[in-house]
């Protein structure tokens, strides 16, 4: 009975050592990484026992599209609050993928964001003046 027990506690301990382990790596490797631009539409800490900082950006490609969503998690205080202070503003996001996380504990989605910038957008060039409307029994331009 004791090597029952024994070889128990070792398959006990072998299982958190994994568990940690897995924890560790899918936090620490990031699948994927990219950038996202649109409006900031929500950030709030949620969580029943896990407080995490989670938002959701609003995607547009031309104006009068409907938005894509983009859900993210920011895992850090110096994060949000940039992005408070942009707040009402055209952002990019940085994130990081991490995949198969094992628990919501770090976070709801896979999206982490590490840094945001403002768009500064360029100046539009002037509008091409309209060529002169012809006048009554004119053909062309006037040389």
């Amino acid at each position: 009975m004791k090597t029952f027990a024994r070889a128990l506690l070792i398959l006990l301990v072998l299982l958190i050592v994994v568990a940690v382990g897995w924890t560790w790596f899918s936090l620490s490797w990031s699948y994927a990484e990219g950038e996202r631009a649109g409006y900031v539409q929500k950030l709030s800490k949620k969580g029943w026992l896990c407080k995490t900082w989670e938002g959701e950006i609003a995607m547009v490609t031309m104006p009068g599209a409907i938005p894509e969503k983009f859900e993210f998690t920011v895992r850090d205080d110096a994060v949000v609050e940039q992005i408070n202070a942009l707040a009402g503003k055209r952002v990019v996001l940085h994130y990081r993928q991490h995949k198969f996380i094992p628990t919501t504990c770090f976070g709801e989605t896979e999206y982490f964001v590490s840094g945001i910038r403002e768009v500064r957008d360029a100046p539009q060039p002037a509008a091409p003046l309209a060529p002169p409307v012809p006048q009554q029994g004119q053909l062309s331009e006037p040389r």
